[in-house]
């Protein structure tokens, strides 16, 4: 019988084998401990992903040697930005003007520049966050983010709508791409869609995802 271990490298090993090279596959490893993470980075895994600040601040502080880099995909309460800063390699999922600015904040205050999403809502669910279309592209113009020495946008994430209705997946990363390469068009320096998770993240890179979150496929059902 196979260890738990085992099956996650086989499974790990079977989705680097379809994600393209060129896509950025963070392993979600919400809610799993220690040990399926050294699993998975024993056969070169580095991106993990985390939803929970202090499960992530924890995880981080323990597997420091392993040179991980933590990606906070979750929703992120300004309160919480303190304790998530020292960590994270990138903060996905930057919904308003004032998330941004206190992760300047916290990132001034430990000399760091951190690297963020903003993360666009595209689907029809009303309980993802994300700015809508209108409040990026008010933001994109106004180019107030050049103010904030210690953050730096690196692009923008979505989350598409829960459903078996693959062309209405489609249509939301669409838009989402849509909106990046208006971004990109003004932004050189922003060169990362995330979109896709393990039930859509094929879709998402045919629409042009630069970086796919997976945790199920890879670390099995939670």
């Amino acid at each position: 019988m196979k260890s738990e271990q085992t099956s996650i490298q086989e499974r790990l090993a079977a989705v680097r084998d379809e994600v393209p090279a060129h896509v950025t596959l963070v392993a979600v490893s919400k809610t799993k401990p220690q040990g399926a993470i050294e699993a998975a980075a024993s056969i070169g895994q580095i991106e993990f992903g985390e939803n929970r600040v202090q499960e992530m601040a924890e995880k981080a502080t323990a597997l420091k040697g392993l040179n991980l880099e933590w990606h906070h995909i979750g929703h992120l309460q300004t309160n919480k930005v303190k304790q998530v800063v020292p960590h994270a390699h990138l903060i996905h999922a930057v919904d308003s003007e004032r998330l941004l600015a206190e992760i300047n904040k916290r990132s001034a205050s430990i000399d760091k520049v951190s690297d963020v999403l903003l993360q666009i809502h595209i689907a029809t669910e009303a309980t993802k966050f994300g700015w809508s279309f209108s409040e990026f592209e008010s933001f994109l113009q106004s180019q107030s983010w050049t103010d904030l020495s210690h953050v730096r946008i690196r692009g923008l994430m979505g989350m598409a709508t829960f459903t078996d209705n693959h062309q209405q997946v489609r249509r939301e990363f669409q838009s989402l791409k849509t909106a990046f390469d208006s971004a990109t068009a003004l932004n050189k320096d922003w060169d990362t869609l995330s979109m896709g998770m393990s039930g859509d993240w094929k879709i998402a890179v045919d629409e042009g995802s630069t970086m796919v979150r997976i945790g199920s496929s890879i670390f099995g059902k939670r």
